[in-house]
């Protein structure tokens, strides 16, 4: 199920640079005062003992001018300007960096017609399957590039985008680094999903985005958006947002929508180069964004129902009936969630487990022997990953997933068993 974004120029619990587009002078901070909402837009936290940075930046996303409403997921931890697992509605504005830096880092679920046996006798035909059809790491392309209709969309619809088509074009079908991976295991379907009935299925499940051109685009706009707003200070600083009317606002919005179709291509390919290698016929596709900002109705606390700019960083859409994809770790199960439409979530749910304990800490904390025991108890195989992605460095799914209940109904589970991440020392670039 693709997640289809209009061009944003059509209409559609508790609470607590390089040069950029021409937007006239640059303002001096003397010569204006960051001005905060009279109160903090109100916003909803799901779960508890969240992590304070997380709360921390939450608070300050409802103290700007723009800011609407929000919603705060169980999963949350402390990122750059809006938290990951941060879910931000605002007034006609677009905030780069709570759109996230990996814009359109996505979900993708194939359910293939192999039975779930192939995974304990063909486990060598998988391996070679995944090892050939993806890259990992940082800068990872194919020589041999891979063919797509997004290389044939208008990448020059931004300065910036018409600079990365030949990158992009290089990395199309990888999956890069840090929490990015490409998995099989067994998928337990408890109830009719897409005309699937219930039963256990061999699926291939991906999570990545659009690469470095993402990137890319994410740290020029932000910095755009930080030359518009000196006034901002120093904590709000990557909260900086851009006018969705201005030149630079329409710039970026078109380059975020590009990387939505290059990252839901990027999954495309590796699932279908996937399924190729190994003979195998599709029986479903699941598949969502969790970084991105979408133009939608919503029922606002205040109660008014209007249109605003949802950005959901690290956030699952959760609508009425949608469905979604919320994975745990690698040794851990992820589910097939499909949603409720809570308003007071912003119709959103969490994006995975998410992270207890740093990267840094991780590899100070755990050792490949601690690893290794883990997988060897879940029956999972590891082809590659660092320490930093260790199960034990991230939440229990279940205790998340109990924490939205809300939110989601669970439809499916998803176990991991042949898990390959990019190799231990690679940056991160989820």
């Amino acid at each position: 199920m693709g997640m289809k974004n209009r061009d944003v120029r059509r209409r559609g619990a508790r609470s607590r640079s390089s040069a950029g587009p021409a937007e006239g002078p640059r303002r001096d901070p003397r010569e204006t005062a960051f001005v905060p909402r009279a109160a903090n837009a109100p916003y909803r936290v799901f779960g508890e003992n969240l992590e304070p940075g997380a709360v921390q930046q939450m608070d300050n996303a409802c103290r700007l001018p723009v800011a609407v409403a929000g919603a705060l997921m169980p999963d949350a931890h402390q990122g750059y300007g809006l938290p990951i697992g941060g879910v931000l509605a605002t007034d006609e504005a677009v905030i780069p960096y709570a759109v996230g830096v990996d814009i359109a880092c996505r979900m993708k679920m194939t359910v293939l017609d192999r039975p779930v046996t192939a995974l304990a006798t063909a486990q060598r035909e998988l391996t070679r399957a995944i090892e050939k059809e993806t890259r990992f790491g940082v800068g990872a392309e194919f020589s041999d590039r891979r063919d797509h209709a997004v290389m044939d969309a208008d990448w020059s619809v931004t300065e910036v985008t018409r600079r990365l088509k030949d990158k992009a074009w290089a990395q199309l079908g990888t999956s890069g680094s840090g929490n990015h991976f490409v998995e099989f295991g067994v998928l337990t379907v408890l109830e009719v999903v897409g005309g699937l009935p219930p039963g256990e299925y061999l699926a291939l499940l991906s999570h990545s985005g659009s690469r470095g051109s993402g990137a890319t685009v994410a740290e020029h706009y932000s910095r755009v958006a930080r030359d518009l707003h000196p006034e901002l200070p120093q904590a709000l600083g990557h909260l900086a947002w851009l006018d969705v009317s201005s030149g630079a606002g329409q710039e970026y919005w078109a380059a975020m929508e590009l990387m939505g179709a290059y990252a839901a291509a990027n999954h495309e390919l590796i699932h279908r180069h996937v399924a190729r290698a190994l003979g195998a016929g599709v029986l479903l596709d699941v598949e969502n964004h969790h970084n991105f900002a979408w133009r939608e109705r919503h029922l606002l606390p205040d109660g008014t129902d209007r249109e605003v700019i949802v950005h959901r960083k690290g956030a699952t859409p959760a609508g009425e009936g949608v469905l979604g994809i919320i994975p745990g770790s690698m040794a851990a199960p992820g589910y097939i969630v499909r949603g409720k439409g809570d308003p007071s979530s912003l119709r959103s749910a969490s994006h995975g487990a998410g992270r207890r304990m740093s990267r840094t800490r991780a590899k100070q904390e755990f050792t490949w022997a601690d690893l290794t025991s883990v997988l060897k108890e879940r029956g999972v195989t590891l082809l590659s990953a660092g320490l930093d992605e260790a199960p034990m460095a991230y939440k229990n799914i279940e205790t998340v997933m109990a924490a939205q209940k809300s939110l989601v109904d669970i439809v499916a589970r998803f176990d991991p068993r042949l898990v390959k991440m990019a190799p231990a020392g690679e940056a991160p670039e989820d």
